[in-house]
């Protein structure tokens, strides 16, 4: 690091007021006034000049771009739990550090998750549709727009981490029968408690679930997970939600499938080539098939400022010539 008595701090999109007033309290912090990411142009920038660089999802910091970082650049504090959009065995190569926001974000994301797999068979998307359009509704009928039960249905959680397990504790409640896949199995005390089934192989539980969600990162491993012929594997009635990443899912696959009626519908926060949206699944959203949201899972005042609380943290340790809280290694993806 340099011998300035603050380091040089770059963040690359608008934070809650409140935390850039205190990282501009400690450290000589540079902020991005405009609430949009930064151009690539910018990013090369900062990367020359910044000590610590303060990322999120939007920022795609790749091997390419950390070539060009200055000697000068030590840590990199995402503003996020994912680090998908990191580098970070690039990263280490150059002698970085990386850090993100773990478990501050959970209970958010376990509720928008909860939402979903309420609203996707429930046709609440419809129904809020129906009361604000031009036409009047007529009001109240024996056989109009039916969903399903959630009551005991089988909700299969792939990724059986921090925020598939809250997703747990709130499903049992509306009595979902809990069934996950996992890398590793859980420990038998967790799997008691939230009275949950383990499948070793993806393949067999999904061709048994009425629910899907998806709650683990995106990794090498993890992309398209659920390919073409894994979501063959679903039955015609079956509902996917995903609040984790789109790149898990074939969205091409999910959208032909969802048309031709192979699988009853989704329920997308995150989608795989962000900000665009695949148009085929607008038009199914349009048609009432889907309910799509812009990225909420994390959304809420009090996450965010827990977010920046960490990032401040991190850094606040890293200078202090210790090893912070959240840091990210290859091995850890």
């Amino acid at each position: 690091m340099t011998d300035r008595r603050k380091p040089l701090v770059v963040v690359t999109r608008k934070l809650p007021d409140a935390v850039e007033t205190r990282m501009c309290e400690l450290f000589d912090t540079r902020l991005h006034i405009d609430d949009v990411p930064m151009s690539h142009a910018d990013l090369v920038a900062a990367v020359k000049t910044a000590e610590i660089l303060v990322p999120t999802v939007t920022d795609r910091i790749d091997a390419a771009l950390l070539s060009q970082a200055g000697e000068q650049l030590r840590l990199i504090a995402n503003f996020g739990n994912g680090v998908d959009h990191i580098d970070v065995a690039a990263a280490l190569q150059r002698g970085i550090t990386v850090t993100n926001t773990p478990g501050v974000l959970t209970e958010d994301t376990a509720d928008m998750t909860m939402a979903l797999i309420l609203a996707v068979p429930r046709r609440l998307a419809e129904g809020a549709a129906v009361m604000t359009a031009e036409k009047q509704w007529p009001g109240w009928a024996p056989t109009w727009m039916l969903g399903h039960r959630i009551g005991g249905k089988r909700l299969g959680i792939i990724g059986m981490g921090r925020i598939g397990q809250a997703v747990a504790r709130r499903a049992r409640p509306f009595g979902l029968q809990i069934h996950y896949h996992n890398r590793r199995r859980v420990i038998p005390k967790i799997e008691s408690e939230l009275e949950a089934t383990y499948w070793e192989s993806l393949d067999q539980m999904l061709a048994r679930m009425d629910i899907i969600s998806v709650n683990c990162p995106h990794t090498p491993a993890t992309y398209h997970l659920l390919s073409a012929r894994r979501l063959k594997l679903l039955r015609p009635d079956a509902y996917i939600v995903n609040t984790a990443r789109g790149e898990v899912i074939d969205e091409n696959a999910l959208a032909r499938m969802i048309e031709a009626g192979e699988i009853g519908g989704a329920g997308l926060d995150v989608f795989e080539h962000e900000p665009a949206v695949n148009p085929k699944l607008v038009r199914l959203a349009r048609a009432g098939k889907v309910v799509l949201l812009p990225h909420l899972g994390s959304a809420t005042i009090e996450g965010r400022a827990e977010m920046g609380a960490k990032v401040i943290i991190n850094i606040q340790t890293f200078m202090d010539g210790h090893r912070p809280p959240d840091r990210v290694l290859p091995s850890m993806l």
